[in-house]
């Protein structure tokens, strides 16, 4: 009987955020971009090993970086990690925000983006949407009136158009936080 090792153990959204990790150009080694983006070294072989396939990026005895092509993908894609933090809006001790670009209408009460931040392993995701003029937390909450100063923060942080979302997860590691907002924004498209 073949023996075989223990299973891999990533989505979508580790390697997102491995191509995001690299994305500022600097050459990273396989280790500790594990370590970041939260996954064991095998997992990251096999990333690494599918971003080298779709030629995303260029690993070397120097360290792993960034392609054109990854770059390219990343820009592309209507997702932007945002470096926000709105306080006791979110549950958890850690949070991570993204931006997707002009999908609010998908949005109906926020419960899925909350649940898929669940799933994760997160306390929860917060989705807040620009409609109208106005950040709203679905279905109903105004955060411009209830909230001015968190408003205030995002609006003076993020260049937000109408029907972007934000999306934040929270939870006790940064992880389950960062892996929470990226599974709520994927479902989104």
């Amino acid at each position: 009987m073949p023996q075989y090792g223990p299973m891999f153990r990533f989505g979508d959204t580790n390697v997102y955020w491995a191509l995001y990790l690299l994305a500022d150009g600097k050459r990273m080694g396989r280790k500790v971009l594990a370590e970041l983006v939260g996954v064991g070294e095998g997992s990251m072989r096999r990333i690494l090993d599918t971003l080298k396939e779709w030629e995303m990026i260029s690993v070397k005895q120097t360290g792993i970086t960034i392609t054109k092509t990854g770059s390219g993908f990343l820009n592309e894609l209507p997702v932007k990690v945002l470096d926000l933090d709105v306080g006791d809006v979110v549950l958890g001790t850690y949070q991570q925000a993204v931006k997707v670009y002009g999908v609010a209408s998908k949005i109906e009460n926020g419960m899925q983006q909350r649940d898929a931040g669940i799933r994760m392993g997160a306390a929860g995701c917060t989705t807040i949407v620009f409609r109208d003029g106005k950040l709203m937390m679905p279905p109903d909450w105004d955060l411009d009136k209830e909230r001015p100063e968190i408003a205030d923060t995002i609006r003076k942080s993020i260049g937000l158009s109408e029907n972007d979302v934000i999306i934040i997860g929270g939870a006790d590691d940064v992880h389950s936080a960062v892996n929470a907002a990226l599974a709520a924004a994927f479902e989104l498209f």
